[in-house]
């Protein structure tokens, strides 16, 4: 069975309330600590909800300055990070100390456009140490 995309109502705003819902209370706490970390003083990330008419569903744009860092969006028992590079990125992306699982993931994305996505599915908090690092590697490029 194919893991179903949350919510999908405009009239419903993601409110932390509505996330905990959602997700229950671990999947929650992983999100909640992953946010409270990256709009932390160390990333000065800023975050904003928005309902995309597109693919009909609340979409969470996750930005540094005017960058967007990565794109998150609730599921059915987890909560997906996206993020998109470009081809010049490859060789840091091998580089980088993350799990070889993402890493293989990675190389079997079919690029969209000249956008290769990275997307990981985080349903505790094994991979947020990795985010982190793929968070960093992408703030620290042009």
């Amino acid at each position: 069975m194919e893991a179903q995309m949350l919510l999908r109502d405009s009239n419903i705003f993601p409110s932390n309330e509505v996330l905990k819902n959602v997700l229950g209370d671990t999947i929650y706490d992983v999100l909640e600590a992953f946010l409270r970390t990256i709009t932390d003083e160390e990333y000065a990330l800023t975050f904003e909800w928005r309902f995309y008419n597109d693919g009909k569903a609340w979409l969470c744009k996750v930005i540094y300055r005017k960058k967007t860092i990565l794109w998150l969006s609730i599921w059915d028992g987890f909560f997906k990070t996206s993020f998109f590079f470009t081809e010049k990125h490859l060789e840091g992306i091998a580089a980088l100390d993350i799990s070889e699982a993402i890493k293989e993931e990675f190389s079997k994305a079919q690029p969209s456009g000249r956008l290769i996505p990275m997307i990981i599915n985080v349903s505790d908090k094994s991979k947020i140490n990795d985010l982190l690092t793929i968070v960093r590697f992408k703030k620290s490029l042009k």
